[in-house]
């Protein structure tokens, strides 16, 4: 049996993780101990998308019964007819409780309001992926234009202000900018809830002593 396995929602969720779990001394920087998680053990729900595993995610997640210790339901809170962080939450617990792992070993995680929170840090590793060159070009006009104002943790509305941040630089948006700055970025960072819950679990999943 594996030790870790994840069901996402889209492209860019699995982009994040084939990242983070791609860099070098991850578990370090995390603070948990060793982990055998790869590639091949993040599964995205095509077709389904937000909706469909919100509505569908026990029997979505069936299949990985008996192939994982630990399960990881990734959820995005903003979608046309979301009932709320709150609500996804809890129907994401029942899925996974349903589809047979005791609730001490799965995480419904809920991207509030989606995984595009995770790509903005205030560093040189965010500005590289969004195509500038230095954090200290980007942050001026993402408070010009009212994206990301300096008393914030994080923009109110990541996806549309890291569109705004590629067109003005020519560059599409892709699941590769999840990837690279999931490479990149200091883990430390990071203050979404959504992420520090996902490295709450790997650490009480995980735990140093057993290294």
């Amino acid at each position: 049996m594996r030790d870790l396995g994840f069901l996402v929602a889209d492209k860019n969720m699995e982009a994040c993780l084939h990242g983070l779990f791609g860099r070098g001394g991850w578990q370090r920087a995390i603070g948990c101990g060793p982990v055998d998680v790869a590639a091949t053990d993040v599964h995205v729900a095509a077709g389904h998308h937000d909706p469909g595993l919100y509505a569908r995610g026990d029997a979505l997640l069936r299949p990985f019964v008996g192939k994982y210790m630990h399960m990881v339901m990734m959820i995005d809170v903003q979608w046309e007819g979301s009932p709320g962080a709150q609500a996804i939450k809890e129907r994401g617990d029942r899925h996974l409780t349903a589809a047979g792992w005791p609730r001490e070993n799965a995480l419904a995680l809920v991207l509030d309001p989606e995984v595009d929170v995770w790509l903005w840090t205030r560093t040189d590793h965010t500005a590289k992926a969004l195509g500038w060159e230095r954090w200290s070009e980007i942050e001026g006009p993402l408070a010009m234009q009212a994206w990301w104002a300096p008393d914030q943790v994080k923009p109110p509305r990541p996806k549309e202000a890291a569109e705004w941040a590629l067109r003005q630089r020519r560059k599409p948006r892709s699941s590769l900018v999840y990837r690279r700055l999931a490479e990149s970025v200091g883990l430390g960072r990071c203050a979404d809830e959504s992420f520090l819950a996902l490295r709450n679990a790997l650490r009480r999943w995980f735990p140093l002593e057993s290294a």
